[in-house]
């Protein structure tokens, strides 16, 4: 059985998704399914997320698929019931992450400084999302947190084709979570192709 982190490592890069519409879920896990990237980090921030989710997870049962943006313990339930694979949250939440120890389902929780991460090596977490990326540091902050604790970190808010390089070239980098490749204007207006096109290039670029 392939643990999360093994996956996270081969995927490279985590597509973060915000969807307005269930009906939109089976033609994006399509276009990314088939563009190589069998993943998706779908967010809580639209209203039909475990909706999303759920579907996508019929369509594909494959994908690698997290929710992301959880805040409370009853979006960790929505996402469990959903079917996802793990959970994403933008900050520390201790009980959040308490909540999802007791639940099984491997949690992914965001840190941005010394003391977050020494919280969450804590509670026994060693994989952790660096969140907002680039506004708390970039790559220079991800060394300097590197050198100092044996954890494993998913880089995520300002990472583009620009600079993905550069975090993955970070040996505690696994993976890094980005949008560039999923804009919602290209998922709100249906243009597949054009996501594909972005989603290939991603993969492309990262291998």
């Amino acid at each position: 059985m392939t643990t999360l982190n093994e996956q996270l490592a081969n995927l490279k890069v985590i597509p973060v998704i915000a969807i307005n519409k269930v009906e939109d879920a089976i033609p994006l896990g399509k276009a990314l399914v088939d563009n190589g990237m069998p993943c998706a980090e779908i967010t809580f921030r639209t209203d039909c997320a475990a909706e999303a989710i759920a579907v996508m997870r019929k369509e594909f049962p494959e994908m690698l698929i997290g929710a992301g943006t959880v805040l409370t313990n009853a979006q960790v339930d929505q996402a469990i019931e959903a079917g996802v694979d793990f959970i994403v949250s933008p900050g520390f939440n201790p009980r959040t992450v308490q909540y999802c120890l007791d639940k099984n389902v491997p949690i992914v929780p965001g840190v941005n400084n010394p003391s977050l991460v020494e919280q969450a090596m804590e509670m026994g977490l060693r994989t952790l999302k660096f969140f907002p990326a680039e506004p708390s540091g970039g790559v220079n902050m991800l060394k300097a947190l590197t050198a100092v604790y044996p954890v494993k970190f998913m880089p995520t808010g300002g990472v583009s084709l620009n600079n993905v390089d550069d975090y993955l070239s970070i040996k505690s980098v696994l993976a890094c979570g980005g949008t560039w490749m999923v804009p919602t204007n290209l998922i709100d207006e249906g243009r597949w192709e054009e996501l594909g096109q972005l989603v290939k290039d991603a993969v492309a670029h990262v291998n």
